[in-house]
């Protein structure tokens, strides 16, 4: 006999609202991690809680539409999935699956967990970043269970084949259930030594958000929201760590943008043609002072640099009046952090502003990205400014190319259809 129906599974007021599709996929962004955290802490299995979890919103997919909106879309989730795993435990439980049967064992006892990290979704990502995993591992995993991201996006993010991303999460799955590595609180003590990778978890869901990877729209406000939650709950927990307050401080200056990048038909605004009085000037102030504070402390890293690289943009009135020349000393130190081409792409950027494109374009030149739409984008500004038209128009047809996200490729096209005649 199966699991009683719980509030979960209960037939919605048909006095209710008949949802569209986009509200189901609202629920989806704001509910998933959430979804996928309870019962990840309930069942201790990554598969039996994400592939619940999918099932319950392909239940909502078919019902919601016709039935309207339960009260709790998120408690309708949670105990949907929570009785779809009961209902595949006990079928796999039957089969003497052991690892089934513990699981089942495990639902029934059901202990409420204590510990430092009280959020679920900020518990379940400092679970996945066990030191067992690598790094990236960590990150692509969590961002699949957290922000429920799907292996394409993760893969944009690492700027990876989709079947290499595929295989990637396959493997930190597998190794988590071989080696038994446990679905728990980590400890005080063992808070530290995760935070690098927890804090790239958090700054990846927010970048999804910033610039989606795909999609109609340039921003996904929900991930953005997310994210900066989740920032500020680290820095609360964490308040002697400063590159946690470091990573809020970076993207609440960016968040601080979001009304100014585009037009009010969605168009894409580059930084530089930003109306910066649309700029949140309550998240600036914020941003900033947290910058400040970090600076006091004089412990750098690199996201608190990425924040002060920011707050100098928010310091200007107007693009003209940029400081580029502390800009660029700026990715100078950030550089001896992280060496990596995508940092230095984003400093050839200060470099144009301070020697011009030329000596920019001979930097990025020198860089290994071809396989990412921004690199191709940037070389393409460059040689704009250069007035070298007919490889300006290459560079922009091959970003376009690469980039799945409407908004860019729009403002892509845009930049091909006003090039000069080659």
């Amino acid at each position: 006999m199966g699991p009683q129906a719980g509030p979960g599974d209960d037939a919605p007021d048909r006095g209710a609202p008949v949802p569209e599709l986009t509200e189901i996929e609202r629920v989806f962004r704001a509910e998933h991690g959430r979804a996928v955290a309870s019962l990840v802490r309930v069942f201790r299995d990554i598969d039996v809680a994400e592939e619940a979890v999918q099932e319950a919103f392909a239940a909502a997919a078919a019902r919601w539409p016709a039935d309207g909106l339960p009260p709790s879309p998120a408690g309708w989730i949670i105990t949907t999935a929570r009785n779809r795993a009961i209902d595949r435990l006990r079928r796999e439980a039957a089969r003497a699956d052991k690892h089934a049967q513990a699981a089942l064992l495990h639902e029934r006892a059901a202990p409420v967990e204590e510990g430092p990290v009280r959020d679920e979704r900020l518990r379940l990502i400092f679970t996945c970043c066990h030191p067992a995993l690598s790094t990236a591992a960590q990150v692509a995993l969590t961002l699949r269970l957290l922000g429920g991201l799907t292996t394409a996006e993760i893969a944009h993010a690492f700027l990876v084949a989709e079947p290499t991303m595929g295989q990637r999460l396959s493997r930190a799955k597998g190794k988590i259930r071989d080696a038994g590595i446990p679905y728990r609180v980590p400890r005080e003590a063992d808070l530290p030594e995760r935070l690098r990778a927890v804090l790239a978890v958090v700054y990846l869901i927010f970048n999804e958000g910033y610039t989606a990877s795909s999609g109609d729209r340039l921003v996904r406000e929900d991930l953005c929201a997310e994210a900066i939650r989740l920032g500020r709950l680290l820095a609360e927990l964490m308040p002697d760590e400063p590159e946690a307050a470091g990573l809020l401080a970076l993207m609440l200056l960016m968040e601080s943008r979001r009304a100014s990048r585009t037009t009010a038909d969605g168009d894409l605004v580059l930084l530089g043609d930003q109306d910066r009085s649309r700029w949140d000037r309550a998240l600036v102030a914020e941003g900033q002072a947290i910058v400040r504070r970090c600076l006091e402390r004089g412990r750098p890293g690199p996201y608190q640099i990425q924040a002060a690289i920011n707050a100098v943009h928010s310091d200007a009135a107007d693009a003209a009046s940029t400081d580029w020349r502390q800009i660029v000393a700026l990715y100078d130190r950030l550089l001896a952090f992280t060496p990596t081409p995508v940092v230095a792409l984003n400093r050839a950027v200060a470099v144009a502003e301070v020697d011009g494109p030329g000596a920019a374009l001979r930097l990025v030149d020198e860089l290994d990205l071809d396989g990412y739409h921004l690199f191709h984008a940037t070389r393409g500004e460059f040689l704009l400014r250069l007035e070298r038209y007919a490889e300006a128009q290459d560079a922009f047809g091959r970003a376009l190319a690469l980039t799945n996200n409407a908004a860019e490729r729009e403002h892509l096209r845009r930049r091909l259809a006003a090039l000069p005649s080659a």
